[in-house]
């Protein structure tokens, strides 16, 4: 049995996608993004209650996570990969009807290969390099493509024709995607000269799907918002500058817990844990919680996280082990094994943030969140 336990909030979830529906209207289809093991959140734990949100399109890197998915869907939702597709699971990717980005032509020669043999066709989005400059068919790659596609349209469905844009997040790439769309557009209407019409146009992710609406299209890809984050703050502020309610219309889904496994007492001097890293300067209480770096709570946070205990912060001091934690309950009456203690989430009048953990360790909310070990138990509340 796992030490330490994340809480998915099914309401939570639900509110995020009706608040994301109603922001983009509802001829748009949302896929919502389950890389990274859903943003940390289980992607096994959290596609079936999104499909009951109404979702039936989701989006994942590999076809390792498409494995994954098409394991906890229903039999109506489509699965598509952004990434990477390892050659051994063509076959089988093919034959399942999951669509995948092309941005190299030795992938739209081995899929056609595959289709051919298969006698099915793939489900291919192609993949625009528009400025991102990370993965996408330049304008040569394009031609050459758009050459084999017309010499085996059997073969192929052009599901979708896409682009990654280059930080929708920040003004400051303003003008930078403001040239994306342009060149995106003009590729698009290229391509449908040469015959080539996809069912799907898609470009936006979830800061795009906020700040550019343009990006919308026929399908958004919708990431970190899906589980109640924003992808930064200017986002938020952005999306509520001409609203009336400045409440933020998210709600974090994920809340990390552990227990109390030992209480004891420090006398003042004394050093605790490994190394010189911490000395009472009074006489003490401290706690051991069975979390550690190797469940995903950084060592960045050694003499500078907070957990809650009994509605109440406390401080961790000295090195995060890998197994363990120790915090100052001194100021905390009553303190027991056993005893709840939140690491994400809140507990009483106190919420631990993912962006507090950002913010003390350097680091964003995705990352520490597609950092949680899988094999931390996930249950739905």
């Amino acid at each position: 049995m796992s030490s330490s336990v994340l809480e998915i909030n099914r309401a939570a979830l639900e509110n995020n996608i009706r608040f994301i529906r109603q922001m983009i209207g509802d001829d748009v289809i949302i896929s919502v993004v389950v890389k990274g093991n859903a943003y940390g959140h289980g992607l096994g734990t959290v596609i079936p209650v999104f499909e009951e949100a109404g979702i039936n399109h989701f989006s994942v890197f590999s076809s390792g996570g498409a494995k994954r998915a098409f394991r906890v869907k229903n039999e109506n939702t489509h699965i598509m990969i952004m990434g990477y597709v390892d050659p051994d699971h063509l076959e089988w990717v093919i034959r399942h009807h999951i669509s995948f980005f092309v941005f190299d032509i030795q992938v739209l020669r081995q899929a056609i290969l595959t289709a051919r043999k298969l006698d099915i066709p793939a489900c291919i989005h192609l993949e625009i390099e528009t400025g991102l400059h990370r993965t996408g068919l330049d304008k040569k790659d394009l031609e050459l493509a758009a050459d084999v596609i017309n010499d085996n349209a059997g073969y192929l469905e052009i599901t979708g024709v896409a682009t990654h844009l280059a930080g929708a997040e920040s003004i400051a790439n303003h003008v930078r995607i403001m040239q994306q769309f342009k060149l995106y557009e003009k590729r698009l209407k290229w391509l449908n000269k040469k015959g080539i019409v996809p069912k799907w146009r898609h470009t936006a992710s979830s800061a795009a799907a906020v700040s550019y609406p343009r990006s919308r299209m026929d399908l958004v890809r919708i990431g970190i918002m899906s589980y109640g984050f924003w992808p930064t703050r200017e986002t938020f502020l952005q999306y509520i500058h001409n609203q009336e309610d400045k409440t933020d219309p998210l709600q974090r889904a994920i809340s990390w817990k552990s227990t109390i496994m030992s209480v004891k007492n420090v006398a003042e001097g004394e050093f605790v844990g490994y190394g010189f890293g911490f000395q009472a300067q009074q006489d003490m209480q401290i706690a051991v919680v069975p979390v550690g770096y190797s469940n995903g709570y950084s060592r960045m946070l050694s003499n500078n996280g907070h957990i809650l205990v009994k509605g109440q912060r406390a401080d961790v001091i000295g090195s995060v082990n890998m197994n363990m934690i120790l915090i100052n309950t001194t100021h905390i009456e009553n303190v027991e094994t056993g005893d709840e203690v939140v690491l994400l989430g809140s507990q009483g009048d106190y919420e631990i943030s993912v962006a507090s953990f950002a913010d003390m360790n350097n680091s964003m909310n995705y990352e520490l969140l597609a950092r949680l070990p899988e094999r931390i138990e996930r249950k739905i509340i």
